[in-house]
């Protein structure tokens, strides 16, 4: 088996968890087809549960989060201090939207609440820099994004691969084997769809309507499920 550990840092709510399952779900979809004998391991560090070794598991995924990572909440501390010690390791890991800025965060760069707004809905990521884990290649990807925060300085020893016009930091690798992705591949529009319902208040009616309009368009999920895949395995399994 290939063991892959999940950092839980939310739950997705219990009326839209028929649409595609919480977290460990959505991760599992997205990377099974692409990680051979794949076992997700669920650690809940939003509940408290403290991260094993770094060596407990193959590499390591850390998913999205309502929170921010400036909040100053005792798990997001120790949350930090796991991904440092993941890097001294060198176990392969993927940060996704949260978990790519705590990546940032916790290697010394900086996140903030985006001068732009939110970024919400499907929108285009510009392939800046390749690299021989991304295969199959790609020059431009629409992913769909829900953010408000964004990484605006990288860490030291971090590289800029891809940005999107309103996130310059939207795919980051340090070191040789972290990468974050700040758009959600793991969430189908759907679910997607109920998160933008539920927050029109917060981000707005115009921004909302147009992002539920984008969700009909084609993404780009399963080419980013195979560069992370390369990425958290990278002698294929």
């Amino acid at each position: 088996m290939t063991r892959i550990g999940l950092l839980e840092c939310d739950r997705v709510d219990d009326r839209h968890r028929a649409i595609a399952g919480d977290a460990v779900d959505m991760f599992r979809t997205l990377l099974a087809p692409h990680v051979p004998e794949l076992e997700l391991v669920p650690v809940d560090v939003i509940g408290g549960e403290p991260p094993p070794e770094p060596d407990a598991c193959d590499a390591w995924v850390c998913p999205g989060s309502r929170h921010s990572v400036y909040d100053g909440f005792d798990w997001i501390a120790r949350l930090s201090g796991f991904v440092r010690d993941v890097r001294d390791a060198g176990v392969p890991f993927a940060g996704i939207c949260f978990g790519h800025q705590v990546l940032a965060h916790a290697l010394g760069g900086r996140v903030a609440k985006a001068a732009s707004g939110w970024g919400v809905g499907t929108l285009s990521v510009a392939v800046d820099r390749h690299e021989p884990w991304m295969d199959p290649p790609a020059d431009r990807l629409a992913l769909r994004f829900m953010h408000q925060d964004q990484v605006e300085v990288v860490p030291p020893g971090g590289v800029v691969l891809g940005s999107a016009e309103h996130c310059p930091v939207a795919l980051l690798r340090v070191g040789e084997s972290m990468v974050g992705v700040q758009p959600h591949p793991e969430f189908p529009a759907a679910y997607l769809d109920a998160l933008l319902a539920d927050r029109v208040a917060r981000i707005g009616d115009g921004e909302v309507n147009a992002a539920r309009a984008s969700l009909s368009r084609p993404t780009d999920e399963v080419t980013v499920a195979r560069w992370l895949a390369r990425v958290l395995v990278p002698d294929g399994g």
